[in-house]
């Protein structure tokens, strides 16, 4: 498809798909991740595979409520809910997250658009431009999230080690999941309709 950078531009086939649809459909797969993987989604040392889901934004602006709304449902429906700091502020984290990682791939989206603007879409697409925004889940959960889990997981008041150790095994497990899974994740969608609906429209640019 012939693209341009200007407003008004027409969306690529399978653009019909609407940006709520795709919230919605992110969001029920964060939720159902997240709990039929509850046993090691939850914990002090976890696993949370959703997470790879986390590498959305940098393609699509509807993956920032999708992923929020996931996790407060999916913090909710914790079969050992830890309480409404968990539920609230690991749901803001990842919204933030989200938004960060949206703003942070403004770059990479735009290398996107003139690489099909210029029928060049084989070399490689300057992960560079796309590494940094991916970072942005793993340091804010590894800094926030894991910062106060000791403090909702065990009844006394944690020693700095666990803290330290919550914070280094949530950076190991993110890293894991958004590099393992999320990163050949956002490629593998790069050249679909709906990313292209996103970053040919706006040249790449932020919204």
């Amino acid at each position: 498809m012939k693209g341009s950078g200007s407003k008004g531009k027409k969306e690529p086939p399978g653009g019909a798909l609407s940006r709520s649809t795709e919230s919605a459909l992110i969001d029920a797969l964060y939720l159902a991740l997240t709990l039929a993987t509850s046993f090691m989604s939850f914990s002090l040392i976890q696993l949370r595979l959703a997470e790879a889901l986390a590498s959305l934004p940098a393609l699509f602006p509807s993956a920032i409520p999708g992923l929020f709304l996931g996790c407060l449902l999916a913090n909710l429906m914790n079969p050992q809910p830890l309480g409404l700091v968990d539920i609230l502020a690991g749901s803001l984290v990842t919204f933030l997250a989200a938004f960060l990682t949206w703003r942070l791939a403004a770059p990479w989206r735009r290398s996107l658009a003139q690489q099909v603007e210029a029928g060049t879409t084989s070399p490689p697409m300057g992960l560079v431009r796309l590494l940094p925004a991916l970072l942005a889940p793993i340091l804010l959960n590894a800094l926030i999230v894991g910062s106060y889990l000791p403090f909702l997981l065990q009844s006394g008041r944690p020693s700095l080690a666990v803290v330290a150790a919550s914070i280094g095994s949530i950076f190991i497990s993110q890293s894991l999941v958004i590099m393992g899974l999320g990163l050949p994740l956002v490629l593998a969608l790069r050249w679909t309709p709906w990313a292209k609906r996103e970053y040919l429209s706006q040249g790449g640019a932020e919204s």
